[in-house]
């Protein structure tokens, strides 16, 4: 049988836009020189950038009480602790983009064409605006700014309604309803001398009831579930004082956290909490929670909620045990990525699934589950995320297509490597330019397979 050759597309000189200026020590594509030989030359690296530009949601006339003075890193600006690209320094490029995507946020009613479009080269984070973009692409605002304060007071009151609803204690639930019942009935009760009878208590307020409509079956089966979230929040970004440690600040943001898991299990019962979903959230909330707007900022925990279910909506048949080997379960969008490097590369997809036998659910099923949160470190993420968030055709085929640009710029340490070496390397992808991995993602939208 005659292999398929590389496409010629991977060879052109159309792989490579103009050469930037020097990468900037400690930066991704410093990084990926030293570690990888698989490409000769990368665009220009789209960091996040921190630029003192006014801020184009409304002023804040609320005040949110300062956290306790703690030692915070910040992934965006820090590399000290996860091998983040280092401190940026502002591009004439990110800043053009940055005032791009501002004056866009200023329209009445914004463009979502051209938002997507600036969005997808990487948010500059000055300002806070990838917490306003991050909204808009998700469905969270609407495109008219004219409804944004009444609908971010709708959605907030509504997730106050539902942790009021969905947190509380059994026993605080009966007591609820001790309280109601004992407003229409106001009949002295001097007989019993205000001492609630036994025949007065239902089956499905008693803590012993198995019966369906019993609040406290339905919190002992809860148990399980929130003893789950809370070990995978703990375990949430180890390495940032945001998520961990022993200050309150660390521990609000935790308690955040675990508020949205158990109120998204509790009204999704056919998905519940699956794991890794916290590491879907925590990108969302750490956005949120470190808006320069205060207002915005206080209501970090609503806000990552929400958009937390709308991203979710898109993936949430890949939590879904029953539907794994259904065409829209994770075995199918695995398969799906399979076939996406046959096009593209039939050499590199034989090597692995045919000679060396490295199954695709091996080291794709984390990639896929999380949207690679795990595989790069957090700044790096967000940076994938952009380009997530802002694909049109939805998250999802953006997706496989970084997946197999992830496969094809390692493609010569695979060809050369065995089932062993080329697990480990699947399972723990190297450093590389972040920016590049995504070039040739979208490369592989404007040159599909022949």
């Amino acid at each position: 049988m005659v292999k398929k050759a590389v496409p010629d597309w991977l060879n052109s000189s159309l792989w490579y836009p103009p050469p930037s200026s020097a990468a900037r020590p400690g930066s991704s594509a410093t990084n990926a020189a030293a570690s990888s030989s698989e490409s000769d030359a990368a665009p220009p690296d789209h960091s996040t950038e921190t630029v003192p530009v006014p801020v184009p949601l409304p002023p804040s006339s609320a005040v949110r009480a300062e956290p306790p003075e703690v030692e915070i890193r910040d992934p965006l600006s820090d590399d000290s602790d996860n091998g983040a690209s280092g401190s940026p320094t502002s591009t004439a490029e990110d800043i053009s983009r940055q005032a791009q995507i501002l004056q866009e946020l200023s329209r009445k009613v914004i463009n979502m064409g051209e938002l997507r479009r600036l969005a997808s080269q990487g948010i500059p984070d000055g300002a806070g605006i990838r917490c306003t973009v991050w909204k808009l692409l998700l469905g969270y605002l609407p495109t008219d700014r004219g409804l944004w304060s009444s609908e971010l007071a709708k959605k907030r009151s509504q997730y106050k309604h539902f942790k009021e609803e969905l947190l509380m204690n059994p026993s605080e639930i009966t007591r609820k309803l001790e309280n109601s019942t004992s407003l229409e009935n106001e009949e002295p009760k001097c007989e019993t001398g205000g001492v609630l009878s036994r025949s007065e208590i239902s089956h499905g307020e008693h803590p012993l009831s198995l019966g369906k409509t019993s609040v406290w079956n339905q919190f002992f089966q809860d148990t399980e579930i929130i003893e789950q979230i809370d070990r995978d929040v703990k375990r949430t970004h180890p390495d940032m004082h945001f998520f961990s440690g022993d200050s309150e600040f660390a521990k609000t943001n935790q308690d955040a956290l675990r508020n949205i898991l158990i109120v998204f299990a509790k009204l999704n019962p056919g998905i519940r909490y699956v794991q890794g979903m916290n590491e879907i959230l925590a990108p969302l909330f750490y956005m949120f929670r470190n808006d320069p707007i205060e207002e915005h900022a206080a209501f970090a925990e609503a806000d990552a909620f929400f958009c937390f279910v709308e991203l979710l909506s898109g993936f949430r048949d890949h939590f879904c045990q029953q539907l794994d080997n259904s065409v829209v379960g994770i075995r199918s969008t695995i398969s799906k990525l399979s076939m996406l490097l046959k096009q593209h590369d039939e050499e590199l997809w034989r090597h692995l699934e045919v000679t060396t036998k490295v199954n695709p659910q091996f080291y794709a099923f984390r990639w896929i589950t999380l949207l690679l949160t795990q595989e790069f470190n957090f700044a790096d993420s967000l940076l994938i995320w952009d380009t997530l968030l802002s694909d049109p055709e939805g998250p999802q085929e953006t997706l496989l297509r970084v997946c197999c640009a992830m496969l094809i710029l390692i493609r010569r340490r695979l060809l050369a490597g065995d089932f062993t070496s080329n697990l480990k390397l699947l399972q723990h992808y190297p450093p590389t330019n972040i920016s590049h991995m995504l070039y040739v993602a979208n490369k592989l939208r404007s040159h599909p397979a022949r």
